[in-house]
């Protein structure tokens, strides 16, 4: 697993619950196993990160995996073919484990009524953007494909029997 080591600002704000959460979700990235990360603390956003540095910023109140997950995935963009950009990192960090379906993605375009019931559609956007990764092996407007599946998805109703549980 990876090393963490938290700003002056951050020690001052950190809870336990946000080291549980940071050490939870570092487990689902080997790629940065051994390596040094910095936690900070932001207040302007959610989150933010520097790859070059191993830096993530993370605002402590109402954190969630999502943006957790976002700010590690930024890390590792570049790199095992995950691609830069915005509306990447939410597609490759939902993709990457249920733990961060907890909150919507923010720069992807989801329609109201998925943003507002989440846990009822989660998994059905995660599958979504685990063929969108897929799909992009031979399709390069693969986010435009997804964009259009999640609108259409938008437009059904919430499946109750489907809602993801997550531990908190």
């Amino acid at each position: 697993m990876a090393i963490i080591q938290y700003t002056a600002m951050m020690k001052k704000r950190l809870s336990r619950r946000a080291v549980s959460m940071l050490q939870a979700s570092l487990r689902h990235f080997p790629e940065l196993s051994g390596k040094t990360i910095t936690v900070g603390y932001t207040r302007a956003h959610l989150g933010a990160a520097v790859r070059e540095q191993l830096i993530i910023r993370l605002r402590v109140r109402k954190l969630c995996y999502n943006t957790i997950g976002h700010e590690l995935t930024h890390l590792v963009q570049g790199f095992n073919g995950i691609p830069e950009g915005e509306k990447q990192c939410d597609i490759w960090t939902l993709a990457r484990s249920p733990l961060f379906c907890d909150d919507a993605p923010t720069y992807l375009k989801l329609p109201l009524p998925l943003r507002m019931n989440w846990p009822h559609y989660a998994s059905s956007v995660r599958e979504l953007c685990l063929q969108a990764i897929e799909m992009r092996k031979s399709y390069r407007n693969y986010i435009q494909w997804l964009e259009r599946e999640l609108h259409q998805l938008g437009q059904e109703q919430p499946q109750r029997a489907g809602q993801m549980s997550f531990a908190f």
